[in-house]
């Protein structure tokens, strides 16, 4: 199953745990593939970052060296800029269509309105561990 995380699920993630962590650990168990296009890489690894300097006991280099590594980088599509309220969460539907991925996961309002596109779903978290279902 190929989903795009949107970088507010990969911060909670890194820095609280809890669901978002889930995710991780179900594609680092190799049990979901994570596809992202080079302009979500660049801000994951802006965000971490920027974020590690508020919590000098977390490190986000492991994290964005297996995320470099790992995940499917793929060619965003190009979509209509209404297709969403918020402009700078079109690169995830962008590259969830350009990647063939079935999910969007995130917790950002103007992604989980997004509705109308063929073969993608935009899930919360939680929803997002509840459909994939426990580990086999």
């Amino acid at each position: 199953m190929r989903v795009v995380v949107d970088t507010n699920v990969v911060v909670s993630a890194v820095f609280f745990g809890g669901v978002p962590q889930a995710i991780l650990d179900a594609w680092r168990d190799g049990r979901i593939e994570i596809a992202v296009s080079e302009e979500i890489l660049t801000e994951y690894e802006a965000v971490l970052r920027r974020i590690a300097a508020r919590y000098p006991s977390i490190n986000p280099e492991p994290v964005l060296r297996l995320l470099a590594s790992k995940t499917i980088l793929v060619e965003p599509a190009c979509v209509e800029p209404r297709v969403c309220a918020d402009p700078h969460d079109l690169k995830f539907i962008e590259a969830a269509l350009g990647g063939t991925a079935e999910f969007i996961v995130s917790g950002d309002r103007y992604l989980l309105a997004v509705t109308g596109i063929p073969g993608i779903t935009v899930l919360r978290p939680a929803a997002f561990i509840d459909r994939l279902g426990a580990p086999e």
